[in-house]
């Protein structure tokens, strides 16, 4: 079997996308002879330039900014194309080339011209103009950001990109809330699934370990970005900070909004609090994470999984959330949740938490037990397995 997995962004791009396609590449390709499995060629096809020697050890091939007639000749000799989002022309080659695809709808371009559900400027989420055909409404939401030409093309190329993705051999969503969202024929979810990041050995002296309880750590980890809520999450602090709570707060990441963060902690000057890690990944990222004992997501949209919050149940942090979206369905009963942009109720589960520590523990437990039972990467990798055998 050849597998061609195309994805427009990737490595060395940091994103959740671009980590799941890699995860999944690797996976397929180191696992592929398991199992009873066929011998299988995985070749990931991207436009994202790479840097020098990065793709030297991957244990698949990459092929990078191809041109058409490349591309083409790639997916003649794919058996299975599975693509991360729905990417227009390759679903088109495809399509004409009659080679069975599987699409990952990791977000919500088959229902929204800007793929989030979120309505500009007010940033609420979408109830779905598209699709009722409130094409207006598509046009006002994107010249927030975008010229009235440029919106225009957007909600355009929305109507081919359903209808592709309507042809295809199957749709497979992230969450059961995301299928339901694009409602698209051949669908079924598939949860995203992360390598364990403890082993079997230190995970059970990990779990629920915070070296100051007299100053319990929350933590936000992932990209700084508007829908991610994040100035909610600063206001929350404010409160508990004004209401005589000790703790603190650790920002790990990097992003356009960082500077807007740092002006609202200045400004409630809780720079005491607060402090901003910046962009983390391997030792520096775990040193980063050893004090923290719960992670926030305050999302405003509707995020349709939340890989960070999964990677952080594995590590048994209890995991505050919105309740909204794939996001809320992700963390399940493992976690705490509260109303999307409702900042008293966060002030409240974080409440919950200071006043009883033993919540960090009996909750990070159940977490890490969900993600080991639901978003275990083997798990992911028989899935797709089935849905390839079942096309090739």
């Amino acid at each position: 079997m050849k597998l061609l997995i195309y994805t427009h962004a990737f490595a060395p791009m940091i994103g959740g996308v671009e980590t799941y396609t890699r995860l999944m590449a690797e996976g397929l390709a180191k696992h592929a002879d398991t199992a009873g499995k066929p011998k299988t060629e995985v070749t990931v096809v991207t436009q994202t330039p790479a840097r020098s020697d990065y793709d030297a050890e991957s244990p698949f091939c990459v092929v990078r900014q191809p041109g058409l007639l490349h591309l083409t000749k790639l997916i003649r000799k794919a058996t299975v194309v599975q693509l991360a989002g729905p990417c227009l022309l390759p679903m088109l080659i495809a399509l004409l080339l009659r080679k069975p695809t599987v699409i990952e709808q990791h977000g919500y371009q088959a229902v929204c011209p800007n793929g989030m559900l979120l309505y500009e400027p007010e940033k609420t989420v979408c109830p779905g103009h598209f699709m009722a055909w409130r094409y207006n409404k598509c046009l006002d939401c994107n010249q927030e950001f975008l010229s009235w030409r440029k919106s225009l093309t957007m909600l355009l190329l929305t109507f081919p990109r359903r209808w592709l993705c309507q042809q295809v051999a199957a749709n497979v969503a992230v969450t059961a809330h995301v299928q339901r969202r694009i409602n698209l024929p051949r669908s079924q979810f598939i949860y995203h699934g992360v390598p364990d990041p403890l082993s079997p050995q230190s995970a059970p002296k990990q779990i629920g370990v915070n070296p100051c309880p007299e100053h319990l750590c929350f933590g936000y980890v992932g990209r700084l970005v508007s829908e991610k809520g994040l100035l909610l999450l600063v206001e929350a602090a404010r409160r508990l900070r004004d209401q005589g709570y000790k703790f603190r707060l650790k920002f790990v990441g990097d992003g356009p909004e960082r500077p807007r963060l740092e002006a609202a902690v200045a400004a409630s000057k809780l720079q005491f609090e607060v402090t901003f890690t910046g962009l983390l990944s391997g030792e520096q990222m775990e040193e980063a994470l050893r004090d923290v004992a719960v992670v926030v997501m305050p999302s405003i949209w509707e995020e349709t999984a939340g890989i960070a919050a999964i990677e952080q149940m594995f590590r048994g942090l209890l995991v505050i959330a919105s309740d909204v979206g794939g996001l809320g369905e992700i963390v399940g009963e493992a976690g705490l949740k509260f109303p999307l942009g409702d900042v008293n109720a966060l002030v409240n589960c974080m409440k919950q938490v200071l006043d009883k520590p033993d919540t960090v523990s009996t909750l990070g437990q159940k977490a890490r037990t969900r993600a080991l039972n639901c978003f275990g990467l083997e798990r992911v990798m028989k899935e797709h397995w089935a849905i390839y055998d079942r096309l090739h």
